[in-house]
């Protein structure tokens, strides 16, 4: 049985080349990979803010935030949405 890894994003260079490595880098026997990019999907932004993402990029693994990098707060994205 596998988990979800989410990976949020917000589209940014620092984003994408994380969403590149990690895709690459996780176990998919182990989890099933679902990317949200927050700009194109703001009304996710409330759902990442609940799982404990501040910023962006981010993902979220057996329910455990883990921020990779900066690129954006998800306070810019909620006021830019």
């Amino acid at each position: 049985m596998t988990s979800t890894a989410i990976f949020y994003h917000a589209g940014c260079p620092v984003c994408v080349e994380a969403e590149r490595l990690l895709a690459e880098a996780i176990d998919r026997q182990r989890y099933t990979v679902e990317t949200v990019h927050l700009g194109e999907t703001p009304r996710r932004i409330a759902e990442a803010e609940a799982a404990g993402v501040k910023s962006v990029p981010a993902i979220v693994l057996d329910g455990v935030p883990l921020h990779i990098n900066f690129g954006a707060a998800l306070a810019d994205l909620k006021a830019a949405g």
